[in-house]
């Protein structure tokens, strides 16, 4: 599978998660968090018919100066945060320079704002070892081992880990 901006989150969040979705084995549709997520991006393309997809990823919204990444909540900004790091790499590839906004739905600290982001060389070089490193584990043979972690319990792949 081609490294796309959903397994670059889920490297961040969980190198399991990260594993078992690359390799195909996705339990996502049973997920009430990803159904809650999924929700939000729909309700948001309805008001503002704005996402758009070009090859593997899907942007939720593209203006002259930003691409806005909506996140059902900002429990994990730093995996969401080299997605949309990843999806700006995508679209300087592409001629179009944009700075990037992280936009969270629900959020779980008060204090917590918008997040901007942009492409500097250095999270370009970053960005290239991240995806040899998630090339290189959904290789493997060994399923990376469980988390355990409170953050598994709204996970996709929960039952797969635990029951």
């Amino acid at each position: 599978m081609k490294v796309n901006g959903t397994l670059m989150n889920y490297y961040f969040h969980c190198k399991r998660q990260c594993y078992l979705f690359g390799n195909r084995m996705n339990m996502e549709d049973n997920s009430e968090e990803v159904k809650i997520g999924r929700a939000i991006h729909e309700e948001r393309a309805e008001q503002s018919n704005t996402e758009i997809a070009i090859e593997n990823i899907r942007l939720d919204k593209l203006t002259a100066e930003y691409l806005t990444e909506v996140k059902k909540s900002d429990a994990d900004v730093e995996a969401s945060k080299w997605q949309l790091i990843f999806y700006l790499k995508v679209l300087k590839e592409k001629g179009i320079g944009r700075k990037g906004k992280l936009e969270f739905a629900e959020k779980n600290k008060e204090d917590k704002k918008t997040i901007v982001v942009e492409l500097t060389e250095n999270e370009e070089r970053k960005l290239q070892q991240y995806i040899k490193e998630i090339e290189e584990l959904l290789r493997q043979e060994k399923i990376p081992p469980v988390l355990n972690k409170p953050k598994c319990k709204k996970c996709a792949y929960y039952e797969y880990c635990y029951i």
